[in-house]
């Protein structure tokens, strides 16, 4: 454990990965265009959305550095995960509508892009598969659950209005079909919008870790703003984004997001 990197440890067959909550930009404050706009493509509030996973006795790994400074949650040869789609890099220079974060001449290059590598990146995943490769010592299956957000509304990514919940595996290749099967269901009965394997099908997290003939099964769940906050029209300007947390309007999707939870730990007990 580091000041940026914290582990809550369960011995339940779950492992809750919380990549893209953090809003510490780890000194660049001053060469971003501005701190509020290096911050404002955040999860904002999912670590206290999932609070309730380590109750349930699943291993929790969070990180409290910005995507900004590095997205841990791509491939970090480079590679896009969605050849052809618009998306952001492993240390991006635009935020997700296309606004340059940084003040011209402050861009990252590639001396520093591998030394944020080694700082943040490499010790994330070190820890994801190490908690990981300890709950298989216990158990034949183990569920890495990855949470993410992002806002209904993205023209630049995504055409329309997102649905709510956003299941990726990867088109079936990073967990049990049966396992999948049971999440849709509780989405289904929720009465929200849902798809899988839509325009979020899994980043780098659920696809790197994904192997279910090895017994690691992993899911990554992308969730429309507006599902638990009080999502404002647009993208968001300093004086209203990010939405503080209200924990009473979170409730309802909270309650949700504990029975999917609750199900993959059944699932993966059976």
């Amino acid at each position: 454990m580091t000041d940026w990197l914290t582990v809550t440890e369960g011995t339940a067959p779950l492992l809750v990965s919380i990549p893209h909550t953090g809003i510490d930009l780890a000194g660049i404050d001053n060469r971003l265009v501005s701190p509020w706009l290096g911050r404002r493509d955040c999860d904002w509030w999912i670590d206290q959305l999932y609070d309730f996973a380590a109750d349930l006795g699943a291993t929790v790994v969070h990180t409290s550095i910005s995507r900004t400074v590095i997205d841990v949650n791509r491939d970090p040869s480079g590679a896009s995960l969605y050849p052809g789609q618009t998306t952001t890099t492993l240390c991006p220079t635009e935020t997700f509508d296309g606004d340059p974060l940084y003040l011209p001449g402050g861009e990252p290059m590639p001396a520093e892009i591998s030394q944020r590598y080694q700082s943040y990146f490499a010790p994330y995943h070190e820890m994801l598969g190490y908690q990981a490769t300890r709950l298989r010592g216990m158990h034949p299956k183990v569920v890495i659950y990855d949470c993410h957000s992002i806002r209904s509304v993205l023209p630049r990514l995504f055409y329309g209005t997102l649905p709510v919940f956003n299941l990726g595996t990867n088109d079936g290749q990073t967990a049990d079909p049966a396992l999948q099967e049971l999440v849709v269901q509780v989405m289904a009965k929720t009465g929200d919008s849902y798809v899988i394997n839509g325009r979020f099908k899994g980043g780098w997290i659920t696809r790197y870790f994904g192997n279910p003939q090895g017994g690691f099964h992993a899911l990554q769940m992308e969730l429309a703003n507006r599902g638990y906050m009080h999502e404002p029209e647009g993208k968001g300007e300093p004086d209203n984004w990010p939405v503080p947390y209200d924990a009473a309007f979170a409730a309802p999707m909270a309650a949700k997001l504990k029975k999917i939870l609750e199900t993959a730990i059944t699932w993966a007990q059976s």
